[in-house]
């Protein structure tokens, strides 16, 4: 037996009051008067051994009364079955699980409300301490203090599922930073109520806990069940246009260990359903569905994909935006303009396009990073800042296309193009133009699927114009048109997360007619609509930083995020013209963001729409079991996993074990005892 309160044991000393009441017997003789013997009252004689008994019978209920009012106030306990004892002196801070996959059911209960109610059964056992701390994966204000176990039971019926998923290294040092700010005496404990998922858990094996702390991990004894979730969604084409056959591919994922089979899924896109599609996903798998869909008008669609799974719900929705025919912007910088304004021309009359021409003396670098497609024609040399800005914005993501002037500068366009991967670059200058004749081009190439029509792809001989070239350079990249003799004319070169295509010959007219030809246009409306950098249709909360391409940058200008009457000013800055975001976690805002729809939004208007989900990393529902827990841990010994939390008798088995047997009750009930016991034998033996 152990106390919790030893101290109290010096009230053990008081016993020695009766015992010197007794010894001493400091009784007076008190004498009465009377005058006449008849008034004497008969005696009932007594024995002095009979006397002796009751006074030693009394002495011992006394003895034994104050022995046991002391002791209950020690409070004495019988020590757990365990080594490692929950500490009843220090700081005690439980971690409740609310991540969404506690969404989960077992037996027809969730995981929250098991996890909750053992919970409340454990604060049962702190009811006097007033040394008790609750965190959540809010990670609030409010998590901050010390409450008493009635505070955090109140608490208890108010905490929702959190959208913001937390590691366990996380969950520690969180405890472990709170903690710090209370000094008490005593070692301090954690729980930890948890589904113990393993996509969030962290890395377990490599978290090292203080060992003048305990933890106990109390897990939900959860089973891997099917859910299905969408893992993201993808154009076929990075380019959309409206009133034409569109493509959307959605990945779904099962989590679970049996094949969920016909999952039927519906494309909504304006709140309007578009298409459905069954697809059949293997457990612990994938598969792709495909949606064809029609847009009507331009600007930005709100998508959404919806479908059936029960009774995991949170991940029954992902959202998804899709820009319909936005414009092209095209800069075209010049040098030595050929004579009919081709480019212009093909560029200029479209309203998918947006033209700004400006000479390479006065072009802006700025208008560079906020183009799709540059243009470069008939320069004699690419020098100064230029062709860093041009190698830069292609390896960024844009595209460039270069026209070679009649003499270019052999060393400028070299080290130009060296540094976008095209290598063996050779000049012709000075010599007549011997134009060739272009060579039939690959139809079955992906550029060319919407340029030639049906009729014309099984013709053999077709009317090709020529070409002079002045530039030639080593194989690379993929070959788009090339001349009868095998020279190649225009190729499509990959640098980073861009293009360049690099033609061989001027526009002149005495250079070749491909300018003039009716396939000119077809294949610079291509380079123009593969420049389009693929839209990325939706985003997640927790990518750090989350990247906009935005338009009209402006310094020091403020954008926020809104959703309804929900605003946001996200950590931000601006890089050329990418905008990076960084969105706070839950306990920076108080609360979780929704999934959906949000505006960008700079000076009260709306600059872009995008939609943000939640990380499926919680749709992905494998748990750790209490075995793979123990041998996480188990160099570690002030780590103790507890078995059955579905159990009612929780806290009675966790106390046993852990906690021991309280016994100040029973001391008190036997104090109480004793004290009838000594006025029963005051008044009764006579």
């Amino acid at each position: 037996m152990s106390f919790l309160f030893p101290s109290f044991l010096w009230g053990l000393l008081a016993v020695s009051v009766p015992i010197a009441i007794h010894i001493f017997n400091f009784r007076r003789t008190k004498r009465v008067f009377f005058t006449n013997v008849a008034f004497l009252k008969s005696v009932e004689t007594k024995t002095r051994s009979v006397r002796q008994i009751k006074h030693w019978l009394v002495l011992a209920a006394r003895i034994l009364a104050i022995s046991c009012l002391a002791f209950a106030f020690a409070q004495p306990y019988i020590p757990a079955e365990n080594k490692l004892a929950v500490s009843r002196q220090g700081i005690t801070s439980l971690y409740l699980d609310n991540s969404y996959s506690m969404e989960s059911e077992l037996n027809n209960k969730r995981f929250l409300d098991i996890a909750t109610q053992r919970l409340s059964d454990l604060l049962g056992l702190f009811k006097n301490s007033t040394s008790l701390q609750l965190v959540t994966n809010d990670f609030s204000a409010q998590e901050q203090g010390l409450y008493p176990a009635e505070k955090l039971r109140d608490r208890l019926t108010t905490i929702n599922l959190s959208n913001t998923p937390r590691t366990f290294d996380q969950v520690y040092r969180r405890q472990e930073n709170l903690i710090s700010r209370h000094q008490q005496a005593g070692k301090n404990q954690f729980f930890w109520f948890s589904d113990f998922q393993k996509s969030t858990a962290g890395n377990l094996s490599a978290l090292k806990t203080d060992t003048t702390n305990q933890v106990f991990l109390v897990p939900v004894q959860a089973a891997a069940e099917k859910n299905i979730f969408v893992d993201s969604t993808w154009l076929n084409t990075p380019f959309i246009r409206e009133l034409q056959n569109n493509i959307l591919f959605v990945k779904v994922s099962n989590s679970g260990t049996e094949e969920a089979k016909n999952v039927v899924l519906k494309l909504s896109l304006d709140n309007t359903q578009a298409s459905t599609a069954s697809v059949n996903v293997p457990a612990n798998g994938s598969a792709t569905a495909k949606f064809n869909f029609n847009l009507k008008g331009k600007g930005y669609k709100k998508g959404q994909i919806t479908f059936d799974d029960f009774p995991v719900t949170f991940d029954n929705n992902y959202y998804f935006v899709l820009n319909s025919s936005p414009l092209i912007r095209v800069l075209h910088i010049y040098g030595q303009k050929s004579g009919g304004n081709y480019v212009e021309n093909v560029y200029d009359n479209d309203s998918l396009f947006t033209l700004q021409s400006y000479s390479a003396q006065n072009v802006d670098p700025g208008l560079i990073r906020n183009a799709d497609l540059v243009v470069l024609e008939g320069l004699n040399q690419v020098s100064g800042t230029l062709p860093q800005e041009l190698q830069d914005f292609v390896k960024k993501g844009g595209s460039v296309a270069l026209v070679p002037p009649v003499n270019p500068q052999a060393e400028s366009y070299a080290a130009f193009l060296n540094g976008l991967g095209v290598r063996g670059l050779n000049v012709n200058a000075n010599t007549p133009p011997n134009p060739i004749d272009l060579a039939v081009p690959d139809r079955n190439n992906p550029f060319f699927s919407d340029v030639f029509e049906e009729s014309v792809r099984q013709e053999i001989n077709l009317n090709l114009p020529t070409a002079a070239p002045v530039l030639t350079w080593s194989s690379s990249g993929q070959q788009l048109l090339a001349l009868r003799n095998g020279q190649v004319y225009l190729n499509q070169v990959t640098a980073g997360l861009g293009k360049l295509y690099l033609f061989a010959a001027p526009f002149n007219p005495e250079y070749g007619k491909v300018a003039q030809h009716a396939i000119f246009v077809p294949v610079m409306y291509k380079i123009a609509a593969s420049s389009v950098r693929a839209q990325r249709t939706s985003y997640k909360f927790d990518e750090d930083p989350i990247d906009l391409n935005i338009a009209n940058v402006q310094p020091n200008a403020v954008y926020k995020l809104r959703r309804n009457k929900t605003e946001l000013i996200p950590v931000q800055r601006v890089s050329g013209n990418q905008l990076l975001l960084s969105i706070p976690q839950g306990d920076q805002l108080g609360e979780g963001l929704a999934a959906g729809y949000y505006e960008l939004v700079r000076d009260n208007k709306p600059e872009q729409l995008i939609a943000l989900n939640h990380n499926n990393a919680e749709s992905k529902l494998q748990y750790y079991s209490p075995a793979e827990l123990r041998t996480l841990f188990a160099g570690q010994k002030n780590v103790q996993v507890f078995d059955k939390i579905d159990d009612e008798a929780f806290s009675t088995a966790f106390q046993q074990q852990n906690m021991g047997t309280y016994l100040w009750k029973y001391f008190l009930y036997a104090a109480l005892f004793f004290l009838l016991v000594e006025t029963a034998l005051i008044r009764l033996l006579k």
